[in-house]
């Protein structure tokens, strides 16, 4: 007779253990002891002497698991067995896998796929943030294989983005266990700070992450496909950085305004050291990151004729292969005016490996922000940023009287923009020096005028005393 509820519910332990009989080969062995299990018996294979196998299948632990679940793992016992494989094999299988599952969560399939699609060792780049802090990330070299598909600062974003987003919602969960409810979930969180594209550029790091999953044999399906993206906020279109110049068609006027911004922003009391900056970046028209990792050995021939400015292709903007290209430094000619800033400067941070370091941490770079503070403060909030000077430069340079045949593509050199065809970039990267070199120093003189000697800032006050005139007070002091 079959077991019920009742029956199971009321069985005593004895003094020896016995069984109780259900159906299709399942019993419940009740021990002296009082505990209850289920179990199964089955015949799979032959036995040394030829004979059908007997064999035992144990199911599990009553009431943890009822009757009505038993006879479900009895039945799907039996369907395994049709198959003609062991069903205490296959549970032994399942268990492993439930296991691996267990290992396999989303932070360690995810760093795993990290090491292997850039090419970075975690443990080294941990290391070196530990000794540096991310400022010199762009100088980071010694933290990833020969084979290294992507560089430090993307690889660097990636794994930003991943620790501060994915890894605190999901990264203990393992692999199989997530689904796209609960990725939706994570990126509509993020958009909810405002961070439409940084939510899209995770879904798609997250789908990379299963992608590499499924190829490995740890998950079967991507919860995070391309589809997704139907559902998440639409990507914003890129805000073009303000710059003094706009809304002016008059090439006089914008020359005027940036000499003004220049004079009111050195105007202010800030240390020495970023006034010089703002004005190194307005004469070279560099990128902001450039300036700010700026070193004393990118120089060359600074009390020679033609003082240059040789900024290592890996600090530039770029992908993997524009930053290890053979010969794709980018060259500044540099003007007598930068010359006069970089010998004040000499005075301020000659002693250290960089030409603008923290003022708490000399082996740090200054922060992009501090020239962009300085602006503000000196009343240029969203009107000018320090990428800025670079949409000046190529505007009024271009539309000046008198321009030279082929001189907007000697401007987009200087300007180290990006062209398609890479075969033409790395010929051209020391190309047109002579004319270069003509280029900065006009525009150096159509910029500084009326501006204090570099030297003159030296010693001067940074800050406002608590007494006396205030900032408000003082924005005609030089």
């Amino acid at each position: 007779m079959a077991l019920n509820d009742a029956k199971v519910k009321a069985a005593k332990p004895r003094d020896a253990a016995y069984k109780l009989t259900d159906s299709g080969q399942l019993y419940l062995h009740v021990t002296p002891a009082g505990g209850k299990h289920w179990r199964m018996n089955y015949t799979f294979g032959r036995s040394a002497s030829g004979k059908p196998a007997q064999k035992t299948l144990t199911i599990g632990a009553y009431p943890i698991v009822s009757l009505g679940e038993a006879r479900e793992a009895r039945d799907q016992a039996k369907r395994v067995l049709m198959e003609g494989r062991d069903p205490a094999l296959a549970k032994k299988e399942k268990r492993a896998v439930r296991s691996a599952a267990a290992i396999n969560t989303f932070q360690v399939v995810g760093d795993r796929w990290f090491e292997k699609k850039s090419g970075w060792s975690l443990a080294k780049r941990d290391a070196w943030y530990e000794q540096h802090g991310s400022a010199r990330v762009r100088d980071a070299h010694n933290w990833s294989s020969p084979n290294a598909g992507w560089s430090a600062v993307h690889s660097d974003d990636v794994l930003k983005s991943l620790r501060r987003d994915a890894y605190p919602a999901i990264g203990k969960m393992p692999m199989v266990d997530i689904d796209t409810a609960r990725i939706l979930e994570l990126l509509h969180a993020v958009e909810r700070r405002g961070a439409i594209e940084t939510a899209l550029r995770l879904r798609q790091r997250i789908s990379d992450i299963f992608t590499f999953g499924i190829a490995a044999g740890i998950c079967s399906v991507d919860p995070a496909p391309v589809s997704l993206t139907k559902v998440l906020a639409t990507k914003p279109k890129a805000k073009k950085q303000p710059s003094i110049i706009d809304g002016t068609q008059d090439n006089d006027e914008r020359v005027r305004r940036v000499r003004e911004l220049l004079k009111k922003c050195e105007a202010k009391r800030t240390r020495a050291g970023t006034k010089f900056a703002l004005r190194l970046l307005a004469l070279t028209a560099v990128r902001p990151g450039e300036i700010a990792g700026a070193r004393w050995d990118e120089l060359e021939d600074l009390d020679g004729p033609a003082p240059l400015w040789r900024i290592p292709s890996a600090r530039m903007k770029g992908d993997k292969d524009r930053k290890e290209e053979a010969g794709g430094d980018h060259l500044v000619p540099l003007s007598r005016q930068a010359v006069e800033v970089l010998k004040a400067l000499e005075q301020v941070s000659g002693r250290y490996a960089l030409l603008f370091p923290s003022e708490r941490h000399s082996h740090r770079p200054i922060s992009e922000n501090t020239l962009r503070a300085l602006l503000i403060r000196a009343g240029y909030y969203q009107t000018h940023v320090p990428h800025g000077f670079r949409a000046a430069f190529s505007t009024i340079m271009n539309e000046l009287p008198d321009r030279q045949d082929g001189d907007r593509a000697v401007v987009d050199l200087m300007l180290a923009h990006v062209p398609k065809d890479k075969v033409e970039a790395a010929y051209n990267r020391a190309a047109y020096m002579p004319r270069r070199r003509e280029l900065a120093q006009e525009w150096a003189d159509l910029l500084i005028v009326d501006l204090d000697p570099p030297a003159s800032q030296l010693g001067r006050p940074v800050r406002y005393a608590a007494t006396g005139p205030g900032e408000a007070d003082d924005a005609s002091e030089g």
